[in-house]
C-alpha cells in the first residue's frame, strides 16, 4: 500500500487498521432529557444493556425543554458533529429526515422484522419517507387521571367519567376541605391538562386544532368551552401551584392532600419508585370524555440517528437500535419508565408491568378499534415545535392570569399560530 507523505501518523493508523480488516467496536453517545427520577433510571437500564453486548456507552444528558435538546442538536449538526443517537419525537423526527442527516436502520430493521412487531401508529413516525431513520421506545397514554382513593371514600364520591361529573366531585371535595386538583405550573403541565380537557369534551376539535393547526377550530366556540373548564380547574387548584414540580403535585395526590392529578403514565413510576402501591394510594383512569368510549392520547420516545463516518459509531448505532427493540429492552425499559412497549409482541401480564400499564394497553387496542386514537400536542407529537411552542405559551399564561377571558385566549391561541405560519 502507497501512503501518501503528508498523511500524518493517525491517519496512517486508521488506514493501516482498515487495510487489516480491523473489528469496528461499537459505542455511542446518546443525547437525551432524561436527567432525573424514573426517567434517568430508565435511560440507565439502556446504558447497562449497551455495555452489556459488548458496546462503549456515553451520554449526554440535557435537562429541561425540548427547545434546549433541539437548540443543542442544531449547533452540533451544523459544528459538523452530529450526535450518534438523539432521543426525538413525533414532527421532530420528519424534519430532521428532510435534511438528510439521519441514518438509514432499514437493514438491521429488516433483518429482525420491525414491521412486523411495531404499532402501526408509530410506524409512519419512526418511517417519515419510507425509511427507518428512529426507534420507538415505548408508547405513553397521556391522559390518565389518578385519584385519590381515600378522599373519594371519605366524600363518597366515585371516579368521574365526564367532565360534568368532574367538577361536581371537586365542588364536594372542596367543600370537604382538600385541594380538589394537584398540579404544578409550568408550561408542559399546563398543557398537558389541556391535551385531556380538549380531547375529552370534543375529540373532533383535537384532531382539527391540536394536530392540523387549524386555526378556525381554535376559534370556535368549542375551543372557548374548552378554555372555561380549564378555568373551573384552575380554580379547583390551591395557591402553591407556581414553582411546583409534577412529582410533588403526583405525592399530593399519593399521600391523600389532593384528589385528582393529571398526567401521563410516566407517573405510575415515580409513583411506585416513591413507595405509592397502586390500588391502594391512587388509582388510575382515563381522564373525563363527553363522548363515550375509550380514549387514548399517544405519547411516544424514540431514538433518531444520525449519519457517522466513524466505523465504531456506525457499528454502535445498529448494535443500540438492536438492543431497543429487543423484547428483552422494551420490558425492562417500561417497566422502569411507566409506559408500554412500542412492540405489540410482548405479554404485559408478565416481568413487572403493572395493573395501570396492563389497562394502558387494553385502552390503546380499544381506542384504536373505536377509532379514538390521538396524538399527544403537549408532548410534542402532532405539530411543528414552533407550533406546539406558541400554543404552549398562551395555554399557561391563561392559567397564571385569571383576568384573560376563555373567549381572548381561544383568539390568541389561533393568532400565535398564524404568527408562526
Amino acid at each position: 500500500m502507497k501512503l501518501n507523505s503528508t498523511m500524518n501518523g493517525a491517519s496512517i493508523l486508521a488506514v493501516m487498521a482498515f487495510g487489516t480488516g480491523a473489528q469496528a467496536e461499537p459505542k455511542t453517545n446518546m443525547m437525551h432529557q432524561w436527567a432525573q427520577g424514573s426517567e434517568a433510571a430508565a435511560i440507565a437500564k439502556l446504558g447497562e444493556m449497551f455495555e452489556a453486548a459488548g458496546g462503549t456507552w456515553e451520554q449526554t444528558a440535557i435537562s429541561g425543554h425540548t427547545s434546549n435538546t433541539l437548540a443543542k442538536l442544531r449547533s452540533d449538526v451544523v459544528a459538523g458533529n452530529a450526535p450518534a443517537a438523539v432521543q426525538l419525537k413525533g414532527p421532530e423526527i420528519a424534519e430532521w429526515n428532510a435534511t438528510g442527516t439521519t441514518a438509514n436502520l432499514d437493514e438491521v430493521a429488516a433483518a429482525e422484522g420491525w414491521d412486523d412487531v411495531v404499532a402501526p401508529e408509530l410506524t409512519s413516525v419512526m418511517k417519515p419517507t419510507g425509511s427507518w431513520v428512529a426507534a420507538p421506545m415505548n408508547i405513553h397514554r397521556v391522559n390518565w387521571l389518578y385519584s385519590s382513593p381515600a378522599i373519594l371514600d371519605e366524600v363518597g364520591l366515585e371516579v368521574p367519567i365526564t367532565w360534568d361529573e368532574f367538577n361536581a366531585a371537586c365542588d364536594a371535595i372542596m367543600a370537604a376541605g382538600y385541594t380538589c386538583i394537584a398540579h404544578g405550573a409550568a408550561d408542559w403541565s399546563d398543557t398537558t391538562t389541556f391535551d385531556s380537557v380538549v380531547y375529552g369534551m370534543d375529540v373532533d376539535l383535537y384532531r382539527k386544532a391540536f394536530q392540523e393547526a387549524d386555526v378556525d377550530a381554535m376559534r370556535s366556540q368549542g375551543m372557548i368551552d374548552a378554555f372555561a373548564q380549564l378555568r373551573k380547574m384552575v380554580g379547583y387548584m390551591d395557591d402553591g401551584i407556581n414553582g411546583r414540580s409534577w412529582e410533588q403535585s403526583m405525592t399530593m395526590t399519593m399521600s391523600g392532600e389532593a384528589a385528582f392529578f393529571l398526567m401521563g403514565d410516566w407517573t405510575v413510576a415515580s409513583a411506585n419508585l416513591a413507595g405509592f402501591e397502586e390500588g391502594e394510594d391512587y388509582l388510575c383512569n382515563q381522564t373525563p370524555v363527553d363522548w363515550g368510549g375509550t380514549g387514548f392520547i399517544l405519547n411516544a420516545d424514540s431514538v433518531v440517528f444520525f449519519n457517522q463516518t466513524d466505523p465504531d459509531y456506525v457499528e454502535g448505532q445498529k448494535l443500540l437500535a438492536s438492543t431497543i427493540m429487543s423484547p428483552e429492552f422494551q420490558v425492562t425499559f417500561n417497566v422502569a419508565k411507566g409506559s408500554i412497549p412500542s412492540r405489540t409482541d410482548v405479554d404485559l401480564s408478565t416481568g413487572g408491568f403493572t395493573q395501570c400499564q396492563q389497562k394502558g394497553l387494553e385502552d390503546l387496542k380499544a381506542s384504536v378499534d373505536e377509532g379514538t386514537l390521538v396524538r399527544s400536542m403537549a408532548h410534542n407529537m402532532t405539530v411543528l415545535q414552533k407550533y406546539r411552542g406558541a400554543m404552549m405559551e398562551v395555554i399557561t399564561e391563561f392559567v397564571a392570569d385569571d383576568s384573560i377571558t376563555p373567549e381572548e385566549a381561544a383568539n390568541q391561541l389561533a393568532d400565535a399560530v398564524e404568527l408562526q405560519s
